[in-house]
C-alpha cells in the first residue's frame, strides 16, 4: 500500500511551499536592492561590472551579457527551487513519521493484529518494517507466554485428577478401618494392601512428575561419558527379564558394530531407555518380541525400541509424546501408566541434541531415537 496524504496535509503541504515562496522572493529583492544601492554608491565598482559584461560573451555568435542582474536572477532562482524543494521534503518526511507514530499508537491501544501497511522510502520504510518486525516478535512472545501459562495450568489439572483418584480411595479405604466396617481380617488386610496400592500408585506419579519437570528445566545439569552402548542395552534388558517372562515376552540386544560407543549422561540415558522398554511391556498387548537395536549412521547413532504387539492407531501417533496422553483412556488403569513416560523420554533426548518419533503397523511399533555420536562443546 502506497503511503497517501490526508486532504488535510496536502493544504499544509500547499501552504508551506507558497509561504517558501513569498518569503524567498522578499529576500531576494531585498539583496537585489542592496546590491544595487552599493554599486551605486561605488563609481569604480560600477565601471568595473561593466568592463567584465564587456569582455563576457555566450554562444557562437558572442551574445554580450547586458546585466549583472541576469546572473543573480538565474543563480536564486536555482537556490530558490532547491529551497522550496528541501522545505517541502522536509515537511513531507515529517507527516510520514506522524503517521508511522499514528499507527504505532493505534497498535498499542491494543489492535495487536494490525500492522503498518503503507509503504515508503529510504530510513523511513526500515522504521516501519523494524516496527512491523517488532510487533511481531512481541505478539510470538506473548502467544508464547499464553501457552506456557495454559500448559502449566493443564499440567496442574491433570495432576490433581490422577493425585485425587487414588487418594479418594486411599481415603475410603482406610476410612472403612477407621469406623471398623469390616467383618473379619481378611477384609482389613484386602482394604489395606488396596489402600498400599493406591499409594504406590501416587507415588509413581509424583516421582515421574518431579523427572519430567526436572528435564524439561534449560538449567538441566548434564554430566557426559562415553558409554559402551551394547553393555548398557544388555544391562537394561537382563534388569527386565523377570518382568517380560511374566508377559511371556523376550527382550533381545543387537548393535552394529559391537563396540559402538556414545557420548551422554548414562542416568537420563538410561531412564530414557528405561522408559521405552516399559512403555513396549505395558502396552505391547499380544506382542512375543522386544527389540533393542543400534546402529552406527555417520555421526549419529540410531536406537529402535520395538515390540510386536498390538498396533497403535496412526490419528495417535503425533499426539505419543504430549504429557498425560494415552492412546486409550482405560489403559493407564489397567497398566498404572502415569502417561509422562514418553514426554520425559522425548525431554531427554532433546537434552542430548537428539529427535525421536514413533512408528507403528501391523508388524512392529518403534520408538526411532536419533542422537549424535559426540557431543559438541558448545552444546555443553
Amino acid at each position: 500500500m502506497t503511503f497517501k496524504l490526508t486532504a488535510r496535509e496536502k493544504s499544509e503541504l500547499l501552504g508551506e511551499g507558497i509561504i517558501t515562496v513569498i518569503l524567498l522572493l522578499l529576500l531576494n529583492l531585498s539583496i537585489l536592492v542592496l546590491i544595487n544601492e552599493i554599486i551605486r554608491s561605488n563609481p569604480g565598482l560600477e565601471s568595473g561590472i561593466f568592463q567584465i559584461k564587456e569582455s563576457i560573451t555566450i554562444g557562437p555568435n558572442n551574445y554580450r551579457v547586458w546585466s549583472y542582474q541576469n546572473f543573480f536572477i538565474l543563480f536564486m532562482v536555482l537556490a530558490d527551487i532547491w529551497v522550496v524543494y528541501w522545505r517541502l521534503m522536509r515537511r513531507y518526511r515529517q507527516m510520514q513519521l506522524r503517521h508511522i507514530i499514528s499507527e504505532l499508537h493505534y497498535i498499542a491501544n491494543g489492535h495487536f493484529d494490525h500492522r503498518i501497511p503503507f509503504t515508503l522510502k529510504g530510513d523511513h520504510q526500515r522504521v516501519v518494517d523494524s516496527v512491523n518486525a517488532l510487533v511481531d516478535s512481541v505478539i510470538e512472545s506473548m502467544d508464547e507466554e499464553r501457552k506456557i501459562e495454559q500448559s502449566k495450568d493443564e499440567l496442574i489439572t491433570n495432576v490433581s485428577h490422577d493425585l485425587r483418584t487414588p487418594l479418594t480411595s486411599i481415603i475410603g479405604y482406610l476410612g472403612l478401618i477407621e469406623n471398623q466396617q469390616y467383618k473379619n481380617e481378611a477384609d482389613v488386610l484386602k482394604y489395606t494392601h488396596t489402600a498400599f496400592m493406591k499409594a504406590q500408585q501416587m507415588k509413581s506419579l509424583v516421582e515421574d512428575l518431579f523427572e519430567y519437570t526436572k528435564v524439561r528445566q534449560a538449567s538441566t545439569k548434564m554430566t557426559y561419558n562415553m558409554i559402551s552402548v551394547e553393555p548398557m542395552l544388555e544391562q537394561l534388558a537382563a534388569s527386565f527379564e523377570l518382568e517380560a517372562e511374566k508377559k511371556h515376552m523376550e527382550i533381545s540386544v543387537k548393535t552394529t558394530p559391537k563396540n559402538l560407543k556414545v557420548e551422554a549422561d548414562a542416568e537420563k540415558l538410561g531412564r530414557l531407555f528405561n522408559n521405552l522398554i516399559l512403555n513396549a511391556l505395558k502396552y505391547g498387548k499380544g506382542g512375543h518380541h522386544i527389540n533393542l537395536k543400534a546402529v552406527e549412521s555417520g555421526a549419529k547413532i540410531i536406537f529402535t525400541v520395538s515390540n510386536d504387539g498390538e498396533q497403535i492407531p496412526q490419528k495417535a501417533i503425533g499426539h505419543l509424546f504430549e504429557r498425560f496422553y494415552r492412546v486409550e483412556s482405560s489403559r493407564s488403569k489397567a497398566t498404572g501408566g502415569t502417561g509422562l513416560g514418553l514426554a520425559i523420554a522425548q525431554s531427554i533426548v532433546a537434552l542430548h541434541h537428539g529427535e525421536i518419533h514413533a512408528e507403528s503397523n501391523e508388524k512392529l511399533t518403534s520408538f526411532v531415537v536419533e542422537m549424535p555420536k559426540r557431543v559438541n562443546e558448545a552444546s555443553r
